[in-house]
């Protein structure tokens, strides 16, 4: 086991154009802590990718790592195209409401941090600290070609090795031990009623995915962000260039940057060095 804590399960009705629905998160940390940090993960991901994360930072913050719709064991969506940012920010606004606080921390992966940066602009945002990991302004095209290669194809597996094998293929965290790799993939892998195994997230979040227009611009996003804000990077990303990065990191709230070499799109703040750059800005 990759911590020696589980989170606490908890949930929410979420809101989207077509009713509501059942969101989860889990949760690190003294329940009356009112230093909240909220954890958001990638396209495809769980909050349970904030397992070690979360553990480490539960004695100084309550931490909420949100499985968002059609992920995890949050409710898939009736309308496919309900899985678009309006729907990821109607969810995430109630998970600030629920925690019980009026500003928190944010530590967004990938599709989180796009949102973080989202909410983080806006006049009276309630966000205090800001992390974005591996994803910025611009997003290459390179990028999304590679995850729409598997993004909805829901394959399935004969058993839980050969879907472990295939999560590793796909990502390019960097390295990890074989326990991390199992972590990894048992947080995203459910078994099917006929044995097989096969991921935990609705493929129908690959439709507006699919349909999207070229990303916008959000450097004016960028430059609204006013509160304290680091910027994670894999050194070998595909999705945030060396070079977005470093203009990043000279315009709007003027971040820390900091490259984890060897690793890709994204670093999965599991090993240490990637938990301790987190933790050492939140605290």
């Amino acid at each position: 086991m990759l911590t020696s804590t589980l989170p606490r399960r908890r949930t929410l009705k979420g809101l989207s154009p077509h009713g509501f629905h059942r969101v989860v998160w889990h949760e690190w940390g003294e329940p009356s802590n009112p230093r909240v940090v909220v954890c958001v993960h990638g396209l495809t991901r769980t909050g349970r990718d904030f397992d070690v994360l979360g553990e480490a930072l539960g004695a100084t913050h309550r931490v909420l790592a949100v499985d968002m719709p059609g992920r995890g064991e949050s409710e898939w969506l009736a309308d496919k195209r309900d899985y678009a940012f309006p729907t990821y920010l109607a969810t995430l606004t109630a998970l600030i409401a629920a925690s019980g606080v009026e500003s928190v921390d944010w530590v967004g992966t990938s599709m989180g941090g796009l949102l973080g940066i989202v909410i983080a602009a806006q006049r009276g945002s309630p966000i205090r600290r800001l992390v974005v990991n591996d994803v910025g302004t611009t997003i290459e095209p390179e990028a999304l070609g590679r995850i729409g290669e598997y993004v909805g194809r829901d394959p399935l597996f004969a058993d839980f090795a050969s879907m472990r094998a295939y999560v590793q293929a796909i990502s390019p965290f960097g390295p990890h031990t074989d326990e991390q790799w199992e972590h990894l993939t048992r947080t995203v892998a459910a078994q099917r009623d006929d044995g097989r195994w096969g991921f935990v997230y609705d493929p129908g979040i690959a439709v507006p995915f699919r349909e999207a227009a070229a990303p916008p611009d959000l450097w004016p996003l960028w430059d609204a962000i006013a509160c304290p804000t680091l910027l994670l990077r894999g050194a070998s990303s595909d999705l945030l260039s060396a070079a977005t990065a470093t203009a990043m990191a000279q315009r709007g709230p003027r971040p820390r940057l900091v490259e984890f070499p060897g690793v890709g799109h994204a670093p999965t703040l599991i090993p240490g060095d990637q938990v301790a750059a987190v933790a050492q800005f939140l605290r």
